[in-house]
């Protein structure tokens, strides 16, 4: 059995191919219905985000089911396949079993590291159990890919330092006061940027929020949402005293604050330190402040190149996660193998009993002067007899599956003996790691 991955994500879609082939959450069933009718399939899952839309299958017959997998997904949304297989990648085997550990991981997302994916491929499962599309391969896959992405969070800094400006500025303030609580935060300004940043922080436990803005109603508006003050943009240089954190954003030509200003605020605070973020273009804030010893001033460029330091240290660190990733792909390769190993040797010992059985039956049915006990030993010698001429190679396919020319040696079983095909989705394998 293969794992099949059929898919386009932000590396080779625009957001206008991708939007056309997304499926509603709330509107799964039908999809996952007809992709589980396909002649190739035998389980499957439809991952759908704004960033990727994948088809995860399980197969026989990884060409055919591609092919299907494939004009499901144009048939469905109504697209021409000539024009969707421009923007579609395929994977089967080990490369599919990689691919959905590296998204599952973050590895393969816009933004590495981001929490998000996980989450959604969770979300996905989740309707493909409740309209019963996964079974035993599917799902023992399903819980390796999220205790891989478990793992790889834990044993690797991937997602430990912020890639958004936001966030990185929230990163900036902890290491220049230690603990945000009981800090004050003030946001000049009411855009996005600012709000955003100010949830950050909020979060980390700044306990207070002033906000400033031109437009009243808009401060008042946005200082409701922290549970905060909504200051008058005429009078805001009079409460800077009281202010630990600064974020300006508002468009004007010109400076707001000018380092002499700042300096006589830096005397009001006794010379406590202060967090003065600028991330408007052109600058609110007079650069000369970062002369002052109690200013700590840093503007977009300078987020920004935090943000890239971040960035190539989430780089190094899937490397690491790369490493984990190619032993776990081993692993659930060795234990996919397994399932075709086990309804062969079932399949081969219980033709073998039967043909024992057959045999036997005639030999005794022409020695009737033999009593019970001579019955039973001549029974348990010919299951002796089909004990030791299995035993060599029962061991011996269990030791060529670890090889890469395994799959020939059941093949090659399979068809010496003429034995009958196995479905092991409904084997008595088990999906428990």
């Amino acid at each position: 059995m293969n794992i099949i991955v059929v898919g386009l994500s932000h590396k080779t879609a625009p957001v206008e191919i991708r939007e056309k082939v997304a499926f509603p959450p709330t509107e799964m069933e039908a999809p996952l219905m007809k992709m589980l009718a396909l002649p190739a399939i035998s389980e499957g899952m439809i991952v759908s985000t704004c960033n990727r839309v994948e088809l995860y299958a399980v197969s026989r017959q990884p060409e055919a089911a591609i092919l299907e997998l494939k004009s499901f997904l144009a048939d469905f949304h109504a697209l021409p396949e000539a024009v969707l297989n421009e923007h579609l990648y395929d994977r089967s085997g080990d490369d599919a079993i990689h691919h959905v550990l590296r998204v599952a991981s973050s590895l393969d997302s816009m933004v590495i590291g981001e929490p998000q994916i996980l989450g959604q491929i969770k979300t996905a499962y989740g309707y493909a159990c409740e309209f019963k599309t996964t079974g035993t391969i599917l799902n023992r896959f399903m819980h390796k890919a999220f205790s891989v992405a478990k793992r790889i969070r834990t044993e690797t800094a991937i997602a430990s330092s912020a890639v958004s400006v936001s966030f990185a500025a929230v990163e900036l303030a902890r290491k220049i006061f230690d603990s945000l609580e009981n800090k004050t935060v003030m946001l000049v300004g009411a855009g996005e940027m600012c709000e955003l940043a100010a949830k950050h922080f909020v979060n980390q436990g700044v306990s207070k929020v002033l906000v400033t803005n031109r437009t009243f109603s808009r401060a008042e508006k946005l200082a409701a949402e922290f549970n905060g003050t909504a200051v008058n943009f005429d009078n805001f240089r009079e409460q800077l005293h009281r202010v630990d954190i600064l974020l300006s954003s508002t468009g004007a030509p010109d400076y707001i604050l000018s380092a002499g200003k700042l300096k006589e605020v830096c005397k009001m605070r006794r010379f406590k330190p202060m967090f003065l973020i600028d991330i408007a273009v052109p600058r609110d804030i007079d650069p000369a402040a970062n002369k002052l010893d109690c200013v700590y001033l840093y503007d977009v460029d300078d987020l920004q190149g935090v943000v890239q330091a971040n960035l190539k240290e989430r780089h190094k660190e899937a490397e690491k996660a790369e490493l984990i990733i190619k032993g776990e792909v081993a692993q659930f390769r060795n234990w996919l193998d397994t399932l075709q190993i086990k309804p062969t040797i079932v399949a081969l010992r219980r033709q073998m009993e039967q043909i024992r059985q057959v045999e036997m039956e005639r030999t005794l049915a022409n020695l009737n002067h033999l009593n019970d006990k001579e019955r039973k030993a001549i029974e348990a010698m010919s299951a002796a007899i089909v004990n030791k001429i299995l035993h060599q190679p029962t061991q011996k396919l269990k030791q060529v599956n670890q090889n890469d020319d395994g799959t020939l040696y059941l093949d090659a079983v399979r068809t010496l003996f003429d034995l009958p095909a196995q479905d092991v989705t409904h084997s008595d394998a088990t999906d428990s790691e």
